[in-house]
């Protein structure tokens, strides 16, 4: 089973960072795999053009259909996600999340950017068919510290919530590896219809 998550923090290391980092390893101890894309993965002349014959942007499109599962995370600025979610999001084809349950994961300075994730996000991984969309997991900052050894220090709350999202999400991931459906049998269909 294989996760991707796209961070979509231009800051590295961050926040959003740390929240994906969490739930691979939620994820990882029901032995998912969980790789991970952000906007650092791309040379800055082949997102500004938009080429698409770029060979990172097909390994970036090629990932997302090989995914079993989408994990989203951005920082919120003014009610918004980050920019850099925005045009790595661009880089997938319509309907690109068909057939894929998503998670989204948010990270804001406060709880007045809560809202974001029903009333940016959501809409934009409906727009590219996500199968179930997670209610997903807002983060106050506050709420991620690190440790000084630079480790992610999570507070209590939070990490509950991640691992009930984790465990919410794994359960929306499809049982097995997708498999194309039987041939039809038009012989036995007839024979069906006839009876």
């Amino acid at each position: 089973m294989k996760v991707l998550a796209i961070s979509g923090s231009p800051s590295r290391p961050s926040r959003t960072s740390k929240l994906i980092d969490r739930i691979a390893s939620l994820l990882g101890e029901q032995d998912i795999e969980t790789s991970q894309v952000s906007i650092y993965d791309f040379p800055a002349d082949a997102l500004i053009q938009a080429d698409f014959s770029h060979a990172a942007i097909k390994r970036f499109q090629q990932q997302v259909r090989d995914a079993d599962g989408i994990i989203i995370a951005s920082p919120v600025y003014k009610a918004a996600y980050a920019g850099a979610l925005k045009v790595m999001l661009d880089l997938i084809p319509e309907g690109g999340f068909a057939g894929k349950p998503v998670l989204p994961l948010v990270s804001g300075g406060s709880a007045g950017h809560l809202l974001a994730v029903d009333y940016a996000i959501k809409p934009v991984l409906a727009a590219l068919k996500a199968s179930d969309i997670h209610q997903g997991v807002f983060a106050i900052d506050a709420q991620i510290g690190s440790s000084a050894d630079g480790h992610a220090t999570l507070a209590e709350e939070l990490d509950t919530r991640l691992r009930q999202a984790a465990q919410d999400f794994v359960g929306q991931l499809p049982s097995s590896p997708r498999q194309q459906p039987p041939a039809l049998d038009l012989h036995s269909v007839v024979s069906r219809i006839s009876l």
